[in-house]
């Protein structure tokens, strides 16, 4: 017989005693137990992200090999003269800047019987100088590589010009100031009677020279401001070889040192003239009485 399906009770019975089978199913919306499959709630064993895997520790650099300092670019060449419109003074002597004078510890703002000299290192081998002497013609500065002055050595010329300051780079040889380009820029200057100051920008000197260190010295000299020539120079100061770049450098006047000994020696000599009066006066006497007593005779 066909198995027979009650829908009433959703129930299957099956009839094993005469061979038939019935199928009840009361609820056909039912939906019956899936088959087991793979449970996805548990994913498969894969790689763990959450532990990266090793590599190189960035956090601590790796040495590198410090490229080498880049020196300022030369000052570009130009002398126009601008106006200085605030005096030279000492006030950064020994913090900021090198400074040179004559006397020791003038200053140039107050004392007008004072040669003068500040050098403040910039970038490189730049430097900005400030000048300031008594002259009727001008006042320069010469850098030398040795203890020698005017063997060939670069000289910065300051003149006046009728009340104005006229600049000139130069060469200082035997003597003689030969003009000469040199990298020398933002020059001002001003004349006050015969008070010159004067602030320039140079390339100076060499890195290996600054190290080995120079000689400064300020001098004085004539100029025809109709011919532009430039006088013999006189040395007002002439230093000990110093660190341009160094503001706490000793300086000291070599000139000045060299005339007090030659002052110290003159002034040991007063009783020798003494002696020679008193000898003087003596041989007179001497000679008085002879012609008295020939007289008398």
């Amino acid at each position: 017989m066909p198995a027979q399906h009650d829908i009433t009770n959703g129930t299957a019975q099956h009839d094993i005693t005469n061979g038939t089978a019935q199928h009840v199913n009361t609820n056909a919306g039912e939906q019956q137990t899936p088959m087991p499959v793979n449970d996805t709630s548990t994913p498969m064993p894969v790689n763990d992200t959450s532990t990266p895997m090793p590599v190189n520790d960035t956090s601590t650099p790796m040495p590198t090999t410090a490229a080498p300092a880049t020196e300022a670019p030369s000052v570009v060449a130009n002398i126009t003269v601008e106006t200085l419109n605030t005096s030279i003074t000492r006030t950064q002597c020994g913090t900021e800047e090198l400074c040179a004078s004559e006397p020791a510890d003038c200053d140039p703002s107050q004392d007008s019987s004072c040669y003068f000299l500040s050098a403040e290192t910039q970038n490189g081998n730049n430097f900005t100088f400030g000048l300031s002497g008594e002259s009727e013609g001008y006042i320069a500065v010469s850098l030398s590589t040795d203890e020698t002055v005017g063997n060939n050595d670069t000289t910065y010329v300051c003149a006046n010009n009728n009340g104005k300051v006229k600049f000139f780079s130069t060469v200082l040889n035997n003597g003689q100031l030969t003009r000469a380009e040199r990298n020398v820029g933002s020059v001002k200057g001003s004349v006050n009677g015969n008070k010159i100051q004067c602030t320039f920008v140079a390339d100076a000197i060499t890195a290996q020279t600054r190290a080995a260190g120079v000689t400064v010295a300020i001098s004085t000299g004539p100029f025809n401001s109709s011919t532009d020539d430039l006088g013999s120079p006189n040395l007002q100061f002439k230093s000990n070889v110093i660190d341009l770049a160094n503001p706490n450098a000793t300086v000291t006047n070599t000139i000045s040192n060299t005339t007090n000994s030659n002052t110290t020696t003159t002034t040991a000599n007063p009783s020798n003239h003494g002696i020679t009066f008193q000898q003087t006066l003596m041989q007179a006497l001497l000679i008085s009485f002879g012609i008295l007593g020939l007289t008398l005779v």
